[in-house]
């Protein structure tokens, strides 16, 4: 044991690792995908110091992501000491401003790159389209509940902070002939006192907060106008009475217990599903192929519930696979709806959307199979094909497709908690994350060899 024995390194640094090593793997597949865009935004005539190699930078980001390293920070101090991190950066070190406004700056290309590495995954025949699996799980915003604030507390909060303000103005024009000893030689006198600039810029962001749901909620209730106005009309054209009560016409007002938060106004209080707590998030989808779990088409919601997902979700879908579908699509009851079951009927694919909680293990519950019964509800025949043979085996299915890549990128990597702020941004890093997801996948598979 001679720890201050000088050695040699490699005549090539990359000799340090093995030729099947995730790292060159990373360098192949990026050097395949079109960084046009990126290299594009460079123009070497303005002077100034040369920018690290766009394909170094983006191996980097892509490698770091699949090892659960997402902090500007932490892949700095790692390109000093881990071997793969030098390695791919041949010795640079970039560090974690540059790596930060590389990722900042070149966002939406990255993201767009997703698709470049899904048709990767669809040549080495890890997508088979057989029986997609659509799922949502919420993974907290970068903003604290605390920071969040109801539409009625804000107009509490704002009729409270204008008489504040008043106060203060009142108080400053009643001294205004004190100033100089009021605010100090070599001031001008007219500098606003800290508590009146703290009260009106709070002021002006609680309004500006009251504003954006004022105007949410408008879009909402003439939202909701329109669809009680086609259900009346599409009544009329079948003769049929409205059964039960007149709906309520929609307020343009927001609801007192609407929340918005101050730090990202983007995002939305939801229910965690593992811990059951209330946290600021989004919801994060994803559909996920049956055969290598490779996800087809990731998307980013601000609604909690997942009943309006399922056309967004197969529209991406189409876009990233050049309008091919899958033959069966299965998701969990938060997803069924009427309107969700015709719109995939409509699109030609089998739909295995649960109606309520399915107990896998009831033997009672299964059907033989025969011909469906006359004059059921679309729950109902949803219900009764679940209960059969076939349906039930599809659809089990479901839970070993989908969560499973959840569990892979939220326990295995670690990404819990967004980086970005704002819906564009949070659905830029989303797509970076399944498409890192997508890259293990494919590297996993051995059907795409690197070449060291």
């Amino acid at each position: 044991y001679h720890p201050d024995q000088m050695i040699l390194f490699p005549p090539a640094f990359k000799d340090c690792l093995t030729d099947g090593d995730l790292v060159f793997f990373i360098m192949d597949v990026v050097e395949q995908l079109n960084l046009d865009p990126i290299y594009q935004s460079y123009h070497g005539d303005q002077g100034g110091k040369p920018a690290y190699h766009p394909t170094m930078m983006t191996s980097l980001l892509f490698y770091s992501y699949c090892m659960g390293v997402f902090s500007s920070r932490k892949i700095e101090q790692a390109t000093y000491y881990q071997v793969p991190f030098r390695v791919l950066t041949a010795n640079q070190q970039p560090d974690h401003d540059t790596i930060a406004e590389f990722r900042k700056r070149h966002l939406t290309v990255l993201s767009g790159l997703f698709v470049g590495v899904l048709r990767m995954c669809q040549k080495a025949g890890l997508v088979k389209l057989g029986h997609v699996a659509l799922d949502g799980t919420k993974i907290k915003a970068n903003a604290s509940k605390h920071k969040a604030m109801s539409y009625g507390r804000m107009e509490k909060k704002a009729r409270e902070l204008e008489d504040e303000v008043a106060r203060l103005l009142a108080e400053a024009e009643a001294i205004d002939t004190q100033e100089d000893a009021k605010y100090g030689q070599g001031k001008r006198g007219d500098e606003l006192p800290e508590e009146l600039r703290f009260k009106e810029s709070r002021l002006k962001k609680i309004k500006e907060a009251m504003t954006a749901l004022e105007e949410e909620a408008k879009v909402e209730a003439e939202k909701q106008r329109e669809e009680n106005r086609q259900k009346e009309e599409e009544l009329a054209r079948e003769g049929k009475a409205r059964g039960g009560k007149k709906p309520q016409e929609p307020s343009d007002k927001p609801d007192e217990k609407s929340q918005k938060n101050f730090t990202d106004p983007e995002s939305r209080i939801m229910k965690d599903g593992a811990t059951k707590s209330f946290e600021q998030c989004y919801n994060c989808q994803a559909v996920v192929d049956e055969d290598s779990q490779i996800i087809v088409a990731p998307q980013v919601t601000q609604h909690a519930n997942d009943k309006k997902e399922v056309e967004p979700a197969v529209t991406k879908m189409k876009e990233n696979l050049d309008g091919e579908k899958p033959e069966k699509l299965s998701a969990d009851n938060g997803y069924f709806s009427e309107e969700n079951v015709a719109y995939l009927e409509q699109e030609g694919i089998d739909a295995y959307l649960a109606t309520g909680r399915q107990k896998h293990d009831d033997p009672a519950a299964t059907l033989s199979g025969g011909p469906v019964p006359e004059n059921l509800t679309v729950k109902e025949k949803m219900t009764h094909k679940l209960r059969t043979e076939k349906g039930r085996e599809t659809y089990k299915k479901r839970k070993q497709i989908v969560e499973p890549v959840f569990g892979q990128i939220k326990e295995v990597r670690g990404f819990r908690r967004f980086l970005l702020r704002g819906l564009a941004k949070v659905s830029a890093e989303w797509d970076l994350i399944c498409l890192t997801h997508n890259l293990l996948k494919l590297f996993r598979s051995g059907r795409f060899p690197a070449t060291a």
